[in-house]
């Protein structure tokens, strides 16, 4: 019993860990598309449930699927302002179209996609992950002053809540160490909502109105439709995602000492594309690894799959329970914003991060990172640049981050796949000497 007991809080570390990420994804993308309280209920409670399923999918370790390590799956951050921008351009059923076929094209490349993976180095995923993060400010000051349209945008109480949040979560990070750094976020967002029921600015309605049990329904917001320019979107937030979930599968190899060949990338791979596709089905979201819980992992020095089995169901069961969906939905909006600062900042510090390493290695790089990322935010903000393009040609260049990722992934071909003159002189000169040389 005592043991249980043990295995069950080990395994709600976890999902207090992740829980945070799983729960902000869809409140952003849900409040950006306006949806009702209903149906962000929902989709706070779906995206849980298959987190559970998604972990679920790489903790078991068959024949074709899943890596067989204490990996947890979320949706991923990357999609947010994807989605968003489909959302507001071809509408939600989009938004699960394009999510459909990512997943999809993720099973089909999963064999292969190690080779696939020079034309994502870190130069290029930095590149990317900074946009997108970059991108995505706005939608949080957004939220700071109450969100875009709101009557009282701006508001004293607004600004101070907002910043309220964002000061707790900063002071937890700085006097906190260990579990509690890695909860601040959800902390903030208690905190931030407990201050905001003082101020009489948060409604309890949804939670009243809340089921205690629903099943899931395939399709919930309507059946899927096609756009190209959102499906390369979502393909690339896809490859983007399955380079930064190969670093947690290689951390968590070396954490448990246990060796990885190809073929368990291939599984680990193939089970987060099943992940993604069945997010497109039941309209919930991308998933990828959660580097958070990695840490955790270190920390606590626990690296049973048992545990994260344990946490998997219970976020199955979690995902079950709408009143605890809509728990999430009465955060208020500068709460949110508060916090998305930080989570968004995270994700801007995360592609900074990666560039750190390569773009001191040489001038191509930073000129890489350079016009990758004054593209990606250029067409953002002055998205009407292209707008007297051929309508095949604005598929590439109507979103920033797409127009972004393609001149990374271009100029990286450009620069380092592309042998130059200078190159070929080098290596022929290295040949004459290995031919003239006397062994």
């Amino acid at each position: 019993m005592k043991k249980a007991f043990g295995e069950a809080a080990l395994g709600l570390q976890h999902v207090l860990a992740m829980y945070a990420g799983a729960i902000l994804v869809p409140l952003i993308v849900g409040a950006a598309l306006g949806l009702t309280s209903e149906q962000l209920t929902y989709l706070v409670s779906i995206d849980i449930l298959l987190c559970g399923v998604a972990t679920l999918l790489q903790v078991f370790n068959s024949r074709y699927f899943g890596i067989g390590l204490p990996v947890v799956l979320g949706c991923t951050f990357t999609a947010v302002g994807p989605m968003i921008a489909i959302g507001g351009q071809y509408g939600i059923s989009a938004i699960y179209g394009s999510i459909l076929v990512s997943g999809l094209f993720v099973i089909l490349v999963s064999g292969f996609f190690g080779s696939l993976v020079r034309f994502f180095p870190p130069v290029v995923t930095g590149s990317v992950v900074t946009i997108i993060g970059i991108t995505l400010i706005p939608v949080a000051i957004n939220n700071m002053g109450g969100g875009q349209g709101a009557a009282d945008f701006g508001s004293l109480s607004n600004i101070a809540l907002a910043f309220g949040t964002l000061g707790f979560i900063i002071f937890l990070y700085k006097f906190s160490r260990g579990f509690m750094r890695a909860v601040s976020i959800l902390l903030g967002l208690i905190a931030g909502t407990v201050a905001a029921g003082f101020m009489g600015k948060v409604d309890f309605t949804p939670i009243a109105e809340a089921s205690y049990f629903h099943m899931v329904q395939p399709f919930y917001f309507g059946m899927p439709t096609f756009e190209w320019s959102a499906i390369l979107t979502m393909i690339l937030v896809a490859l983007v995602s399955l380079v930064e979930s190969t670093g947690v599968y290689f951390a968590l190899s070396d954490i448990t000492k246990k060796e990885i060949q190809e073929k368990d990338l291939a599984k680990g791979y193939r089970s987060e594309g099943l992940a993604i596709f069945l997010g497109g089905i039941f309209n919930a979201f991308p998933y990828t690894a959660y580097s958070q819980n990695v840490g955790l992992i270190q920390m606590s020095g626990v690296k049973s799959r048992r545990i994260i089995f344990i946490a998997a169901i219970m976020l199955i069961v979690l995902g079950f329970v709408p009143k605890i969906g809509a728990m999430t939905t009465i955060i208020p909006t500068p709460v949110l914003g508060g916090a998305m600062i930080a989570m968004f900042g995270m994700v801007i510090a995360q592609g900074i991060k990666m560039l750190s390493g390569v773009i001191s290695e040489s001038q191509e790089n930073s000129m890489i990172v350079a016009c990758s990322v004054g593209i990606g935010l250029g067409v953002t903000v002055v998205p009407e640049l292209f707008a007297l393009l051929p309508a095949g040609v604005q598929i590439l260049t109507s979103n920033g981050i797409v127009a972004g990722s393609l001149t990374a992934i271009g100029l990286n071909i450009v620069f380092h796949m592309i042998p130059s003159r200078k190159r070929k002189r080098e290596a022929q000169a290295v040949q004459s000497n290995q031919a003239v040389t006397p062994h």
